[in-house]
């Protein structure tokens, strides 16, 4: 007589089994939201084209990229620290690469020094029917810095875990970046009362530097 048991871990039909702190927990298996915008895509089919391309190096540049991360860690855009293989890191890298129709590499190119990221507080303000979301920003950055926004949330949030990119840090003007267009194309204008989250990294050469998040109130503009 054969038993269905309960897995240790894993999904069984429609539930999940995972084993937590808090000992063994079932949850329903909800399926993945995938809602395949021109972004999604577009960086899907770069993970393809770099991933194909790998098989294309010669022998020394795969073993050039397999050194280069031997006894290694990578900080990721989340600012987590983590370990890659060559082939990792080679798709790793020169996939933010071409995120931003940047020119990629087929030898791994030196780790750069990073100054640090000059990205200060984030200011939003409404005058009349006009809002402003900048960036402090005193001194020169990186060639390129990425900035990447969380959807307007509740100003009672703690922690957001979603930044999509929404371009390139436009050129500070008397030590300010203005973001509102980045912001206002992905998400439409942030209803006041609502908070913004904005998170910024270097970029060199496909390395990141690690992440700063801020954040601001959407007030009502003063009477």
């Amino acid at each position: 007589m054969k038993i269905s048991s309960i897995p240790k871990s894993g999904r069984k039909g429609s539930v999940v089994y995972v084993n937590s702190r808090h000992g063994k927990v079932a949850r329903r298996h909800v399926r993945p939201r995938n809602p395949r915008t021109p972004e999604q895509q577009g960086h899907r089919n770069n993970v393809r084209a770099v991933s194909g391309r790998w098989r294309t190096l010669t022998p020394e540049q795969r073993t050039a990229w397999c050194t280069a991360t031997a006894n290694k860690c990578f900080v990721t855009e989340t600012g987590r620290r983590v370990r890659l293989n060559g082939y990792n890191f080679f798709v790793s890298l020169n996939t933010r690469r071409a995120d931003l129709d940047l020119p990629q590499f087929d030898l791994p190119p030196a780790e750069p020094v990073f100054s640090p990221n000059p990205v200060g507080e984030l200011v939003v303000t409404i005058t009349g029917d006009e809002i402003t979301i900048k960036l402090r920003v005193p001194s020169p950055p990186a060639q390129y810095t990425l900035v990447q926004g969380a959807a307007p949330v509740g100003t009672g949030v703690r922690t957001v875990q979603h930044f999509p990119f929404l371009g390139l840090l436009p050129p500070p003007t008397d030590g300010w970046s203005y973001i509102t267009e980045l912001y206002v194309a992905r998400y439409g204008v942030p209803k006041v009362g609502t908070a913004i989250w904005i998170r910024t990294c270097q970029h060199i050469d496909g390395w990141t530097d690690v992440p700063i998040v801020t954040r601001a109130r959407v007030r009502a503009p003063a009477a």
